[in-house]
C-alpha cells in the first residue's frame, strides 16, 4: 500500500510539473516591444525594438553613458530589416536584417549596423560583426519623450529618414532605395516592348514619364492610347495636364472639362476640384 501511495504521488508530480512551470503572472513589460514598418519606394522596411522609459532618470550621459556601445533600445537588440538592397547615408547595404547599435556622444553619435541579430542587447557585441558604421549629429526635440520612439520621417518616393527620439535628444539617418531603374525596366517590358491590352498600363507609364519629366511627348502618346481605349476621369485629367505642359491649352481645357463631368457623375469631388483649378490656371 505504501509503495502504491509513493507511485501515485510520483505520477502526480511528474504530470503536474509542466503545468505548474507553465503558469506565469501576466503583467506589463517595463520596456514594451514594438514593431513599425514602412513602404519606402518599392522597399519594405521594418524595425523591431523595445521601448524603455525615463521614469525620472537622466538618460544620455548617465543611464546611457557617452562613448559606450548601446543597444539602441531595451531588451533584445533592435532589428532593422530591408526587403531590397538600399543605400544608408549614401553607402550600399544589401537586403536583410541588421541589429542597430549606437555609441552616443554629446556632439556626435556613431550608428552601427551589425550582422549579428541574435544578441540580448549589447551583451557579446563584437565589432567584427559590423557591416556599417557612420556618424550623425544629435539634435534637440521640441518636447520631452518619456518613452523612446523610433519612426519614419521625411518620406519621399525613393527614401525616408529613420529618427530615434528619447528624453530631449533626436538622431536620424537617411535611407534611399532604387526605384527608377526598376520602374523603367517594367515600362520597357510591359509597354515599350509590347502592345499591352490593359489601358491602365499606358496610364501608369504616361504618369511616370510625366511626373518624372522624362519624355512628355511619349507620355502624351501613351495617355491618348489609354483614354481612347477606356476613358476615366483620372486618365482624362492626366491627359489635360500633359496637354498643358505641351502648350496645348485649348485641348487641355477640353480634356479637363470632360474629366470634371465624369468626376461629377462618379461623385468624386476631389477630381472635380482638381479640374476646376486646372482650368482656372489656364484661363
Amino acid at each position: 500500500m505504501k509503495n502504491k501511495t509513493i507511485l501515485f504521488t510520483f505520477i502526480v508530480m511528474l504530470f503536474g510539473l509542466p503545468e505548474i512551470m507553465a503558469q506565469q503572472i501576466q503583467m506589463p513589460q517595463a520596456s514594451p516591444a514594438a514593431q513599425i514598418s514602412q513602404k519606402v519606394g518599392l522597399t519594405d522596411v521594418s524595425i523591431e525594438y523595445s521601448r524603455p522609459s525615463m521614469k525620472g532618470r537622466k538618460i544620455f550621459g548617465e543611464l546611457v553613458p557617452y562613448g559606450q556601445v548601446w543597444r539602441t533600445g531595451a531588451n533584445a537588440a533592435t532589428i532593422l530589416t530591408f526587403s531590397t538592397d538600399v543605400k544608408v547615408e549614401g553607402r550600399n547595404l544589401p537586403a536583410g536584417s541588421y541589429a542597430i547599435y549606437s555609441i552616443p556622444g554629446k556632439s556626435s553619435w556613431t550608428i552601427i549596423l551589425s550582422k549579428n541579430t541574435k544578441l540580448w542587447g549589447a551583451v557579446g557585441y563584437d565589432a567584427s560583426d559590423d557591416v556599417m558604421r557612420f556618424s550623425v549629429k544629435p539634435g534637440k526635440t521640441g518636447q520631452k519623450y518619456e518613452t523612446m520612439e523610433i519612426n519614419f520621417i521625411d518620406i519621399t518616393d525613393t527614401g525616408a529618414s529613420i529618427a530615434m527620439k528619447w528624453e530631449n535628444t533626436r538622431v536620424k539617418f537617411r535611407i534611399e532605395t532604387e526605384v527608377d531603374g526598376i520602374v523603367m525596366a517594367q515600362i520597357k517590358e510591359l509597354v515599350i516592348d509590347r502592345e499591352p491590352q490593359n489601358p491602365g498600363l499606358y496610364y501608369q507609364a504616361a504618369n511616370y514619364y510625366f511626373t518624372n519629366n522624362k519624355d512628355i511627348p511619349k507620355s502624351y502618346e501613351w495617355i491618348k492610347k489609354s483614354v481612347d481605349a477606356d476613358p476615366k476621369y483620372w486618365t482624362m485629367h492626366l491627359k489635360a495636364k500633359i496637354e498643358l505642359a505641351l502648350g496645348m491649352k485649348k485641348d487641355a481645357i477640353e480634356s479637363a472639362q470632360k474629366s470634371m463631368e465624369m468626376a461629377r457623375e462618379a461623385k468624386n469631388p476631389d477630381y472635380v476640384g482638381l479640374n476646376e483649378r486646372l482650368i482656372k490656371s489656364i484661363k
